[in-house]
């Protein structure tokens, strides 16, 4: 079976612990009960997809044990073929995860079964429309991919989460570049910090400036991808391709205003609604223009995967 989407990517766990507030070093802060639930950003970004209505599968692991199962029947009730998703000799990833009451998140991920994954495992693009990328499993994988669905003529997309560091190779590779601002800053070495806040989906206050966010976004395509987003939180995102006389064209997409519950993997649900209606053949800005929607939906409910909207509850 072909899939309009391949996406390559990790399988993880979220334990997810609800607390006032974000416990100092060496300090101990009582939380609300754990919930486990489906994530992983490649996990994510396909069920993102698929509730889209994409024809979607994953290159994936996970590990023989209870997570791994949680993710599998996430994955195929959403609709995401699981054919390439191996079941490996190590635990299912795991993302422990606090949230505050004003939405934000943060992450520790312990990667377990997705460091299984082997470049030979994502060699073959199948015919696929668009293959999307992140980075919770090993690099290589992610590079051999890339240039394999590149020599196939498969349009290739890399939400670079967590950030690393590509190849120049990659980057020429690459069709659509994904960052939010800390990750374009890191990227362009002009920040230390690559820790990607809250999943590219909340935290900007837009300081910077237009001309900032539109020189970033030249810099970034100087790297070698065709078109780049750079996502903004609840200030929508930034569109960059370059156009036929090496023209830059900025498109500044607006999100919609919501109250904000749990921005966990809503980065990841713009990924997904991004590559779906890349696969149906719009544009990187009409793409993106969707894409901040089905974020800003994602961030009204708790959790990642089960906030994600169906194509149906979009206005």
């Amino acid at each position: 079976m072909t899939e309009a989407v391949l996406v390559v990517g990790s399988a993880n766990a979220d334990l997810v612990v609800a607390t006032d507030r974000r416990p100092a070093g060496g300090e101990t802060v009582l939380g609300g009960d754990t919930q486990i639930l489906p994530g992983g950003k490649g996990a994510n970004t396909a069920v993102a997809a698929a509730r889209l209505g994409a024809d979607v599968a994953l290159i994936g692991a996970v590990g023989d044990d209870a997570h791994g199962r949680l993710l599998l029947d996430s994955l195929r009730g959403s609709g995401v073929g699981t054919d390439r998703v191996r079941v490996v000799d190590r635990p299912t990833g795991a993302a422990y995860i606090t949230v505050t009451p004003d939405g934000e998140n943060s992450i520790l991920v312990s990667p377990g079964a997705n460091h299984a994954l082997a470049p030979a495992d994502a060699a073959d693009p199948a015919g696929a429309k668009v293959l999307v990328a992140s980075l919770e499993v090993p690099l290589d994988v992610v590079e051999h991919a890339i240039a394999c669905a590149a020599r196939a003529g498969v349009r290739t997309v890399l939400n670079l989460s967590p950030t690393a560091k590509l190849s120049e190779e990659t980057l020429r590779h690459l069709d659509v570049l994904v960052v939010n601002e800390h990750e374009a800053a890191w990227l362009l070495g002009t920040d230390g910090d690559g820790s990607g806040g809250s999943d590219g989906s909340g935290g900007s206050d837009g300081s910077g400036g237009h001309d900032s966010h539109n020189s970033d976004a030249a810099s970034l395509l100087d790297l070698g991808p065709d078109a780049v987003v750079i996502t903004r939180g609840p200030e929508g995102a930034l569109v960059a391709t370059r156009g036929e006389q090496a023209d830059i064209d900025h498109v500044e997409v607006s999100s919609p205003q919501v109250t904000a519950v749990d921005t966990t993997g809503a980065g990841d649900a713009f990924t997904g609604a991004l590559v779906t209606w890349l696969a149906s053949g719009a544009t990187v800005a009409d793409a993106a223009r969707r894409a901040v929607d089905v974020a800003a939906v994602s961030v009204t409910k708790r959790g990642a995967q089960p906030s994600y909207p169906l194509l149906d509850e979009l206005s």
